[in-house]
């Protein structure tokens, strides 16, 4: 007899409902199956003739009149593996069990309960104490009320001798968990999933696997049925003939690094070997050029590829490069696949933080930089290829009269192509242009000087004009045009998504908000600089500010501008009061992030929200209101805060709606926006009450403005 008693398998010394949430639900809806697959593959590695089969089952609905008609029912995953005889079932009620070695976390089967309601065992193994030499057991993990109620995410149904011949596991995943916001997405995906797409996924995913073991395959079916009956037309499998033969083969040593006296990181004479597989595949066959590391034969983290471009193609052929080795496989988390090989930054910024990192770790910076090395090396035509390309980058030079620092500015690489390389030109001048814009203010400033009434007006205006010219060199002036060209460019642009005629909307699709934040101000960017913010203010690209941060992230000048918990000054610390509200108005750092936040100068704060142009902006009326509430009370005393400029900007404005919302709310019918010059900022905890002045404002409206206002410079440019 076996130790296992029937019913639920409590913990003892930890709670699952709190435990199996500090697991993070992987974003990949395949990612349970890939966890079954590779338990699967493990539990017949030591047998002749292994087998796994992974079905889609759907059943036909009442209403069933085609393919698109059936309901999901569930996923199952069968092999005749070892089976979960007394050793495999112990492990599998372990979590964090690393029996099986350090890189196995054992913490993957979370992953089942994450996406799945639940994740149901029928598995027969071999038992010698039995009668008839094999034993069955039913189990069942999920993390629904009834168990975690029990502090058990396993329950153990049925265990019984039973008559067989061989062993097996079938796992079956049923009703996919839904979140708020996915709805139905979970459950229509895996109703749409098709053999061949799962097929597909599968021998990427494991490429690394199943070239290792190229010649010694188990047999991989994959199927769908329907009310139990299997769709014969729809069967996959995957052999040795979809797997690519690796075209190269080589180690490469990686070098510890270390921080020094002075705090400057230097490699150590410690290294590891990491294995380098290469493959040459056909364009049809491999949609990209890039480098991935591998954990445990699985595909994992992607690195930079410097050579080529993901889309580049040599002789019609791309390439692969698949990195392993123990330190990437001990790298992994209980989310697997999901590395943590640190950067040589994070690992500096650990200097004097005692147990962070180990005195002597290998850095994600020291492996890119040592593959993409050898890579260079093994394949000559890859460089070849690169200096061809480097030809016309020249040219661009030579066209654009390009000085040395645009093309710095513009990081312009080898791998670039024409367009990318001109769009990146036009952002980096811009930039050096508006640098110049402060030599240039000052000549601007010396027309104060000027009085028209006087004699010699127009003598000293033609003078000044000289003197600004000359302010402006060669070259800049190049830029200038560019500068002009550019920004023609973005109106067009904006005018084309506004209108739906690029691409993504020509069939119909919505223009959600994102597109609209990064045609304005790249979200989480910090460089207003390099944003088109004129578009809303030709003054915004010169003020600080931030885009799409979350509020206790905020800084200004490297200094956080919220009072935190754990502030070294007791000043700037939250108290339990401060604590409260901030929680109460939902202002906690998980919650609250507002698009754009820009700082003119002292205590003063322009609050930017931004919406997708179908969106109704009256509904979000107090959206800054709180944020300016939030940064009033609970901004560090130093920074004053008193005066906040709010600019809500949609499509779908209702002036009516807003109104009636907020009779504060003027409408400014000439100039086609609304506005509330006045909303007084209730102060707390001892601060000062301030001041909230809000427009709500189209999207179309600011195009046409910001139209009028380049007009003149187009205008000659298209002469």
């Amino acid at each position: 007899m076996s130790n296992f008693n029937l019913g639920y398998h409590k913990a003892v010394g930890t709670r699952y409902d709190g435990r199996i949430q500090k697991i993070a639900k992987s974003t990949d809806k395949l990612r349970p199956i890939y966890e079954a697959f590779i338990n699967s593959y493990e539990a017949i590695k030591n047998i002749d003739e292994g087998k796994i089969v992974i079905s889609i089952q759907f059943n036909k609905t009442l209403f069933f009149d085609k393919n698109e008609d059936l309901e999901f029912d569930s996923i199952t995953i069968e092999d005749n593996g070892i089976g979960f005889n007394d050793d495999e079932f112990t492990r599998f009620l372990t979590l964090d069990d690393t029996s099986k070695g350090l890189g196995n976390k054992g913490s993957g089967r979370i992953q089942f309960i994450h996406h799945f309601e639940k994740a149901e065992y029928e598995s027969v193994f071999e038992d010698t104490s039995s009668a008839t030499g094999f034993k069955r057991r039913i189990f069942m993990l999920s993390k629904i009320d009834a168990f975690l109620q029990n502090n058990a995410i396993v329950r153990l149904d049925k265990e019984e001798e039973c008559i067989a011949t061989a062993s097996y596991t079938i796992l079956k995943l049923s009703n996919p968990l839904e979140t708020n916001t996915q709805k139905q997405e979970n459950r229509e995906y895996f109703k749409t999933l098709s053999t061949e797409d799962l097929k597909k996924n599968i021998k990427n995913h494991y490429l690394a696997l199943f070239c290792d073991n190229r010649n010694n395959l188990p047999q991989i079916k994959l199927q769908r049925s329907v009310n139990g009956v299997i769709d014969s037309d729809n069967e996959k499998s995957i052999t040795q003939q979809d797997i690519p033969n690796i075209n190269k083969s080589e180690d490469i040593n990686v070098y510890y690094s270390k921080i020094n006296m002075e705090g400057k990181i230097e490699k150590s004479t410690k290294t590891e070997v990491l294995n380098l597989k290469c493959f040459k595949i056909n364009q049809n066959e491999l949609a990209k050029n890039s480098i991935r590391l591998v954990s445990k034969g699985e595909m994992a983290k992607e690195i930079k590829l410097d050579s080529i471009a993901s889309d580049d193609l040599i002789d019609n052929n791309r390439y692969l490069f698949l990195l392993s080795g123990t330190i990437i496989d001990n790298a992994d988390t209980d989310t697997r696949g999901h590395l943590y090989i640190p950067t040589e930054k994070e690992f500096k910024k650990s200097f004097g933080e005692p147990n962070l990192f180990p005195e002597e770790i290998i850095t994600i910076d020291e492996i890119r930089e040592t593959t993409n090395e050898k890579i260079d090396t093994i394949y000559p035509e890859i460089i070849e290829y690169t200096k061809q390309k480097q030809i016309g980058i020249d040219e661009l030079r030579d066209m654009f009269l390009l000085s040395d620092e645009t093309i710095k500015r513009a990081k312009i690489k080898p791998l670039d192509d024409e367009e990318t390389a001109l769009e990146k030109i036009y952002k980096a001048d811009s930039e050096l242009v508006a640098k110049k814009d402060i030599e240039i203010k000052k000549r601007i400033d010396a027309l104060n000087q000027l009085t028209p009434n006087r004699t010699d007006y127009q003598e000293k205006l033609e003078k000044e004009v000289k003197e600004l010219t000359k302010v402006i060199p060669l070259q800049n002036r190049t830029s200038l045009t560019q500068y002009v060209a550019r920004r023609k460019m973005v109106l067009e642009l904006f005018q084309k998504v506004l209108d739906k005629e690029i691409e993504k909307f020509k069939d119909g699709g919505s223009i959600d908000e994102k597109i609209m934040h990064n045609l304005i101000f790249q979200q989480s960017s910090n460089s207003p600089e390099e944003s088109d913010l004129w578009l809303i203010n030709e003054e915004f690209i010169y003020f600080k500010g931030t885009s799409e941060s979350m509020l206790q992230n905020l800084k200004y000048e490297d200094d956080f501008i919220l009072k935190r918990e754990n502030s070294e000054l007791q000043e700037d610390k939250l108290s339990e009061e401060e604590k409260a509200y901030c929680l109460k108005t939902g202002g906690n750092d998980e919650q609250r992030r507002t698009d754009i936040l820009l700082f003119p100068k002292e205590g003063k704060c322009i609050i930017i929200e931004l919406k997708a142009p179908d969106v109704d902006v009256s509904k979000h009326l107090n959206q800054i209101n709180r944020y300016a509430s939030l940064i009033n009370n609970l901004s560090k005393n130093k920074y004053k805060f008193n005066t906040y400029y709010g600019y809500l900007i949609g499509e779908n404005v209702d002036i009516n709606a807003i109104e009636d919302n907020d009779t504060d709310f003027i409408s400014a019918h000439n100039l086609n926006y609304i506005f509330r010059p006045y909303k007084r900022i209730a102060g707390k905890f001892g601060k000062n009450n301030g001041s909230l002045y809000t427009e709500v404002i189209k999207y179309s409206t600011l195009l046409e403005r910001a139209k009028l206002r380049n007009k003149i410079f187009i205008d000659k440019l298209e002469r």
